[in-house]
């Protein structure tokens, strides 16, 4: 008897295993829908070589999604590659940080209608690099060799870019208000600059404890260190030199009066006169460019920082020693001191501070008042950090972070960048007298160079909280004023 086959082709019969049934339209969906969960997981939304837009270095800045006003201006773009590296310039001599110059640069040049562009920015000098395809490049550097003061006029360039993102302004126009602004003169005379920075020394020792002889001394010193930094700068001397001199005037004249039996604490009289001396607007960019991934930026103003801090020790140190060949009396600078005035009358007085600070930096006249109120904000705040027990280096960085971030709304809402408002408002809580302490003990006694150490670190410590949380409150007001840069181009569509 032939034997049947076991199947087709001699394979086995499978009627006896369970038959697979066809997949019904519901679970077709939800396969597709778990393959795209799973491909989203393990992929990224772009290609992970995609280059990434320059224009969109402009998200979270008051000039995101520019207005491009024409088309076609390459057969001009020199001239608008110089207008952009002379606004660069303004804005790195008048204090702004890397990327606030970076994205004003690329703004402007978009809003004007220039593609293909590069900008690298370093510590002294602005490079721009346009490269149309299928044409030759061109590549400008411009470099930037002095400084001055000049919040107003910074303040000025970024209203300036905030219409030429609006669309309101032209390349021709932008260079005449841009030239306009640099040869204008600052707010402020050089008497009531001097002035203010005397004003400026005597309330904020009345605020660290001394009474109205210390503020007055303070006062007289500081008139006559503006005078004679204002006569080393005619004579092209160096700033390592200057701020040398005026640390050395201030802490000699302070110790000269204590010899001569005057009922004053020196070193709250030296605390309050180096205040000013300190880099706060360097340091404060450099923190900000080294966050913001300008390394090279930052590591050159952090350098420009540590000598201007050499500085001051080196005249801290001569004067001491001079004073002490002169018969002057070793200083107890453990010393603490009780507050003079109740918390109002430190209030008033720090208000005043921060008012006289925005004239020696020659902030515009509508911005005193709001940038003191920020000032004064910030003092109660830390005053209230400080009695919850937050200690003396994170109070003044919660402090810090407050001033950072009203700073950029009220900034905004007057046409002005951050920085003009946040830094002198942030500049009282810098630890003068710890630093005036430190260095004294590093200076003079050789016992207690550990200590003096340590004290320098804590206030170095203080110092980088500070400018960290003036960055960190600019970084969390940007989703509150996304609407205060298109508010300000609205009211620039309608002139």
């Amino acid at each position: 008897m032939t034997e049947r086959p076991e199947g087709i082709g001699g394979r086995p019969h499978t009627d006896g295993l369970p038959k697979t049934q066809p997949l019904r339209p519901s679970q077709v969906r939800q396969n597709a829908n778990a393959k795209r969960m799973l491909m989203r997981l393990v992929q990224g939304d772009s290609p992970p070589t995609a280059p990434m837009s320059i224009v969109d270095r402009l998200a979270g800045s008051p000039y995101a999604n520019p207005t491009i006003q024409v088309a076609g201006v390459d057969a001009s773009a020199r001239k608008t590659i110089d207008f952009a590296l002379h606004l660069a310039e303004a804005m790195f001599r008048y204090g702004a940080g890397a990327l606030e110059v970076e994205t004003s640069m690329i703004a402007v040049t978009a809003a004007l209608g220039l593609k293909n562009i590069e900008v690298d920015i370093t510590n002294q000098s602005v490079a721009i690099n346009y490269a149309p395809k299928d044409q030759t490049p061109i590549t400008l550097l411009r470099v930037v060799r002095s400084w001055t003061n000049n919040y107003a006029g910074l303040a000025q360039v970024h209203q300036l870019v905030t219409d030429i993102v609006a669309g309101g302004v032209g390349r021709a126009e932008a260079v005449k208000r841009l030239n306009e602004i640099v040869r204008s003169a600052k707010p402020f005379p050089r008497w009531m600059v001097t002035v203010a920075f005397g004003v400026f020394a005597a309330v904020f020792v009345g605020v660290l404890g001394g009474g109205p002889g210390a503020s007055a001394l303070a006062f007289a010193s500081n008139l006559l260190i503006s005078l004679v930094a204002r006569q080393l700068g005619r004579w092209r001397t160096p700033d390592f030199f200057i701020t040398m001199a005026c640390s050395f005037l201030v802490t000699f004249i302070a110790l000269m009066l204590r010899w001569a039996g005057a009922d004053i604490a020196p070193s709250i009289v030296v605390a309050g006169g180096i205040l000013l001396l300190l880099p706060t607007g360097r340091l404060v960019s450099s923190v900000q460019d080294a966050i913001n991934g300008f390394p090279v930026t930052a590591a050159g103003r952090f350098l420009s920082t540590l000598l201007t801090f050499g500085a001051i020790v080196a005249g801290i140190a001569v004067a001491v020693v001079t004073g002490t060949l002169m018969g002057s009396a070793v200083l107890d600078v453990t010393n603490t001191f009780p507050p003079a005035y109740p918390l109002w009358g430190q209030a008033i007085l720090i208000a005043i501070a921060v008012a006289a600070i925005c004239v020696t930096e020659q902030t515009q006249m509508r911005l005193l008042l709001p940038t003191a109120a920020v000032g004064l904000v910030g003092f109660f705040v830390l005053w209230g950090a400080a009695e919850l027990g937050l200690g003396d280096r994170l109070s003044p960085a919660v402090s810090a972070v407050v001033i950072g971030l009203l700073g950029r709304v009220v900034a905004l809402k007057l046409g002005a960048p951050q920085l003009v408002v946040a830094v002198p408002a942030a500049l009282i809580l810098l630890p003068g007298l710890t630093i005036f302490r430190s260095m004294y003990l590093l200076t003079t006694e050789e016992t207690n160079i550990l200590l003096g150490a340590g004290g320098m670190l804590n206030a170095a410590a203080i110092v980088l909280g500070v400018a960290a949380g003036i960055v960190l409150g600019d970084n969390l007001a940007r989703p509150l004023t996304k609407g205060l840069s298109s508010n300000e181009r609205r009211r620039v569509r309608r002139r």
